[in-house]
């Protein structure tokens, strides 16, 4: 049992909410339970002190409906002004780049991403496959005959690929390829690709007017966070709570 203030967190009602806090251990879950109890009750206890109507029904407003209340009502947020953005465009010059382009062929052994004897097998056949390549066979006719890729009727040329046209893990690997056939196979969810960069062509450098509306956003949204943080931080140090700890990082819960 918990006390927050005047108020009762059961047990019973850290059980319940244990469902909506996966974690490796059912310790760590209960503690992150008991966590967003307090902090929902904190909250709740708050708004009704500066007796603020939060949505259609209190008892239904989400915690997130009373944290924008409330910073709206106690927190005075600082705009990112273009100064600001402009700092950190200049501090991070390296994330604002357009993608690179590259030109490519390639070969899908296809395999289940479920079936690890079908994986086995198709990594072992990429793997032949790439040797006959390197041994000089025809990069096209080895498509056109072993891809399972509908790109095989092209010789296997998927044309020019930026980011964010093909799946995250095929992608990652993709970008880091320099001209030429890869020495491996690249695995993905869809199996074992032989990959063959014909060209690439480097991203270039964006102006800051092209992304000063990203910059402003992502600046905002932390300094929402970090506020968020400190609000919710502030009204814990003001608390009186009974039964949970959290200047202890793995509090313990007492019955």
């Amino acid at each position: 049992m918990i006390q927050v203030n005047q108020a009762t967190i059961s047990e019973q009602h850290i059980l319940a909410e244990m469902q909506y806090h996966p974690a490796d251990s059912q310790r760590e879950a209960m503690i992150k339970a008991a966590e967003a109890l307090i902090i929902s009750e904190l909250l709740r206890q708050r708004a009704a002190q500066l007796e603020l109507q939060v949505g259609d029904n209190n008892a239904e407003a989400s915690d997130e409906d009373f944290i924008e209340a409330l910073l709206a009502q106690e927190v005075q947020l600082p705009t990112a002004d273009e100064q600001a953005c402009q700092q950190y465009f200049r501090a991070n010059a390296q994330r604002f780049m357009s993608s690179p382009l590259l030109e490519l062929q390639h070969i899908l052994v296809a395999a289940a991403p479920e079936d690890e004897a079908a994986r086995i097998t198709a990594k072992q056949d990429a793997e032949a496959l790439l040797i006959k390549l390197q041994l000089g066979q025809d990069f096209a006719q080895l498509a056109q005959t072993h891809s399972a890729c509908p790109s095989k009727q092209e010789g296997g040329d998927l044309g020019v690929i930026s980011r964010g046209q093909t799946v995250p893990e095929f992608e990652r690997q993709l970008l880091l390829l320099p001209v030429g056939l890869h020495h491996q196979p690249l695995e993905s969810r869809y199996g074992f690709h032989i990959v063959k960069v014909n060209r690439i062509t480097p991203g270039q450098a964006l102006q800051f007017d092209d992304v000063k509306t990203k910059i402003a956003q992502f600046l905002q949204e932390r300094v929402r966070h970090k506020a968020i943080a400190q609000y919710i931080q502030q009204l814990i140090n003001d608390a009186k709570i009974e039964g949970y700890d959290f200047s202890v990082p793995t509090s313990t819960l007492m019955q």
